[in-house]
């Protein structure tokens, strides 16, 4: 088996989680709404999450699972656009590493999907679990919220030539490397998918919450590939939105679009539940659409109305490449609107 990459401490007792068990019921994450609050930890490349307090630099973070969907039972939140494979760069090397990104005491949370397939499979008793892999355990990944000092975030759409979660809007992400730091590994993917490297000195970052990813994220695509951790990052610039996107240089292989959200518009999106039977109440006074920015095949760019419906889209009980924003995504930004106050 390959290296644990996402640890737990029940009780005391450490345990390597195997790929088809679901992190969120280990951790005794009940039937409720979530997130629920967990004690986490990160040594270079491995997480460390405990239903107790841990010595040292640690933090509480959210764990989000879930919430109940219709006829869902007790589901765990996934987040679909986890397990990121990563397209060979030509592009310089990124900065040398901020020093160690150690978490330092706070509260956060945790949360899993309406639909986790994991939390699925241990209802159907195992029956279907036996096809899951048994000589791998859970991945590890990041995700960074780019926030601009005017307040709005970054989020990229996925290309639709990608075998996992193609169309899917979602922050820059993916694996963190082995023996990487958290806001190292962080950062990196953010270079790697936009382009930017933020100096030395004009950002602050703090972690938001851990999400229990799937990959189909409902049993009904098939069996889940993939199974990752992923935890994401608040990272705050000094720079603006114009100043950040006259930088921004996005990865053709990866990327096809990119916006800038501000919190009103992020919180109509927010309150778009997957797996509910009955919506949020949604602002009256929506803009029809969004302004993106999307890529073009010769290399250039070119401004795409995005429709404010295909934002508030849900994840469809069928596997289908359908533009919208991911669920873990969905619950990054719920957090990141808390951070604001909002």
């Amino acid at each position: 088996m390959a290296a644990t990459r996402v640890l737990l401490l029940l009780s005391g007792r450490a345990e390597s989680p195997g790929f088809a068990h679901s992190v969120c019921r280990l951790l005794g994450a009940g039937p409720g709404l979530g997130p629920w609050s967990t004690h986490c930890g990160l040594k270079r490349g491995r997480l460390v999450l405990s239903d107790e307090p841990l010595p040292g630099a640690s933090t509480r973070l959210p764990l989000q699972v879930g919430k109940r969907g219709p006829g869902a039972g007790r589901r765990e939140l996934a987040r679909e656009a986890g397990g990121r494979a990563r397209a060979a760069q030509t592009r310089p090397p990124p900065p040398a590493s901020r020093g160690a990104a150690r978490i330092n005491s706070d509260g956060h949370p945790r949360q899993r999907s309406p639909f986790c397939p994991f939390a699925a499979l241990e209802q159907q008793f195992g029956a279907r679990a036996a096809e899951l892999p048994t000589n791998r355990g859970v991945d590890l990944g990041v995700a960074v919220i780019l926030q601009s000092s005017d307040q709005t975030v970054l989020l990229t759409r996925r290309t639709s030539t990608l075998s996992v979660s193609p169309n899917l809007w979602v922050p820059p992400g993916g694996h963190v490397e082995l023996d990487e730091e958290l806001l190292d590994g962080g950062l990196r993917e953010l270079w790697e998918e936009s382009g930017l490297q933020l100096p030395q000195g004009q950002f602050s970052w703090v972690p938001l919450g851990l999400w229990e990813s799937a990959y189909p994220p409902r049993l009904s695509w098939g069996l889940p590939k993939y199974h990752h951790i992923i935890l994401y990052l608040l990272v705050v610039s000094q720079e603006s939105q114009q100043q950040l996107q006259a930088r921004i240089q996005p990865n053709p292989s990866e990327v096809s679009a990119f916006m800038w959200l501000g919190p009103d518009v992020a919180a109509a999106v927010a309150a778009t539940e997957d797996g509910t039977e009955t919506p949020r109440h949604l602002p009256q006074e929506l803009p029809p659409s969004v302004l993106a920015v999307e890529l073009e095949e010769d290399g250039g760019t070119r401004p795409l109305a995005l429709p404010m419906s295909t934002l508030l889209r849900t994840t469809p009980t069928t596997a289908e490449g359908k533009e919208r924003v991911s669920t873990g995504t969905k619950f990054a930004l719920r957090l990141w609107l808390q951070h604001l106050g909002r």
